[in-house]
């Protein structure tokens, strides 16, 4: 049984891109190598068939120049077939009764057929010799039928080298081919390797390390970059997380300081009913205080564990604005604000009446809130092609620059200036985007320099054909 080390190098991936790159690389040798071999053979045979037939053009002009003078014939055919010798040709002469007649030197020692010369001007094989046959047609030269060859020998010769190369050239590609393909694999997935290195070593404390980009932008550098993006927003979340669990701690330890201080205060002396009633009073307004922070706490862990259930329906988001302004006008009217509806488009969408109420009611409240006295409040809902807008606009104290892109995370409390006595727990513009996301909708806020700050709610309108109920 193979050891782990064994098992582990051959199931790497790198062992599987050489065994593939060695494989693929080597059918592609053997075939091209086969080919090319076939190539050059036909290829040599097409031009020594060339070679046989000019040949015997050439005899045959030389017998037909030279007769009846036949020891000239002779001696031209001999010296023509000793000049190829490494050729091995040879030249026989048959009378018209198909009799041998002449033959040249170098003939070979195998009688072939004499039926082969009904061949015609055409090349044949016979044995380990290429023949020509061919007849003279010449007024006033005998009919002889004449036979030119040449033997195999040379050719097979230099095909059986060229095969020893190739083979030779095959052997090398079978070496070289794993190691090239071995160091090529290495290449490849050394980029993985330092992602895993990377990632092994990440630990929830230290999230600071980063994968190398090398600047190639092929799919391991882009892997590269996803991971690190991935990373990036696992450290965001680990460190909103750590931000949530201290911020939430404070803030849960002003009330229970001031509840067990007012307990341990009424415990050192007697006190009257009216003052026990004024201290359970205080510490019951603490409580309260702490219900609604605890409720806010939950509903955002909900809310990032993806289980911040929306029941949605039909609502019609005009009369939802119309209740609200309706409720916090005795507020407004109390601080000396100006709080008006300027626009109210029919406007129905599918959510959550209760969720988007309270969404409507924080922005509203923290408009009143932070808009001085004689100041006003504005309030439209806008019907678009595709969504609804909700706009609330005040004329109020403003957020700093500075504070704009933190102003919608948990616990963020800006400039101080912007602290009223009713100081909130820095939880309702988080929980409103919270809600908003799970609509589908955005929530974007903008404070121009000089003051006044606009909210703005977006959300989907109804799909045509939503057959959900009505919540009014």
């Amino acid at each position: 049984m193979p050891s782990k080390p064994l098992r582990l190098f051959v199931g790497s991936l790198r062992f599987r891109l050489t065994l593939w790159n060695t494989a693929t690389l080597l059918v592609v040798a053997v075939i091209s190598l086969l080919v090319l071999r076939e190539a050059v053979r036909l290829t040599l045979w097409r031009e020594a068939d060339a070679q046989l037939l000019e040949d015997a053009n050439e005899i045959e002009q030389a017998i037909e120049a030279y007769y009846p003078d036949l020891d000239e014939i002779h001696r031209e055919l001999n010296r023509k077939a000793s000049t190829h010798t490494h050729r091995g040709l040879f030249v026989r002469i048959y009378d018209e009764n198909l009799n041998s007649k002449w033959a040249s030197i170098n003939l070979p020692t195998v009688l072939y057929p004499v039926e082969l010369l009904k061949s015609g001007r055409k090349p044949v094989s016979a044995g380990q010799h290429r023949m020509v046959h061919f007849e003279l047609h010449r007024p006033g030269v005998p009919r002889w039928s004449v036979r030119v060859g040449t033997s195999f020998e040379p050719l097979d010769a230099y095909v059986a080298q060229l095969t020893r190369l190739m083979a030779t050239v095959g052997v090398l590609v079978m070496v070289v081919a794993p190691i090239g393909g071995y160091w090529l694999a290495g290449r490849v997935t050394s980029p993985l390797k330092e992602i895993i290195n990377t990632t092994e070593h990440l630990r929830p404390g230290k999230l600071e390390q980063r994968l190398t980009i090398r600047g190639t932008h092929d799919e391991l550098d882009r892997l590269s970059a996803t991971i690190n993006g991935f990373l990036d927003r696992i450290a965001a979340y680990i460190r909103q997380n750590r931000e949530f669990t201290a911020n939430a701690a404070h803030e849960l330890r002003s009330p229970l300081t001031a509840i067990q201080s007012s307990l341990e205060v009424a415990l050192t002396s007697d006190r009257s009913t009216a003052e026990y009633q004024e201290l359970l009073a205080e510490v019951l307004d603490e409580c309260e205080n702490l219900r609604v922070l605890v409720n806010h706490l939950l509903l955002l862990a909900e809310s990032d564990a993806g289980r911040l259930k929306i029941d949605k329906k039909l609502i019609k988001l005009d009369q939802v604005v119309r209740q609200a302004c309706d409720m916090f006008q005795a507020v407004a009217e109390t601080a000396d604000v100006s709080l008006r509806i300027i626009r109210l488009d029919p406007a129905e969408c599918g959510g959550h009446a209760g969720s988007l109420r309270q969404v409507i009611n924080n922005v509203i409240d923290n408009a009143i809130k932070f808009t001085p006295a004689g100041g006003n409040v504005r309030v439209s809902v806008i019907s678009l092609p595709d969504e609804i807008e909700l706009r609330v606009e005040d004329s109020g104290i403003g957020i700093p620059a500075a504070d704009l892109p933190f102003i919608l995370q948990r616990f963020y409390r800006g400039d101080k200036g912007r602290e009223r006595v009713h100081r909130g727990s820095g939880l309702g513009l988080s929980i409103s985007d919270s809600i908003i996301a799970s609509h589908n909708g955005r929530i974007r806020i903008e404070s121009p320099p000089g003051g006044g700050t606009t909210v703005t709610v977006n959300l989907p309108k109804r799909p045509e054909g939503d057959e959900a109920n009505r919540s009014e």
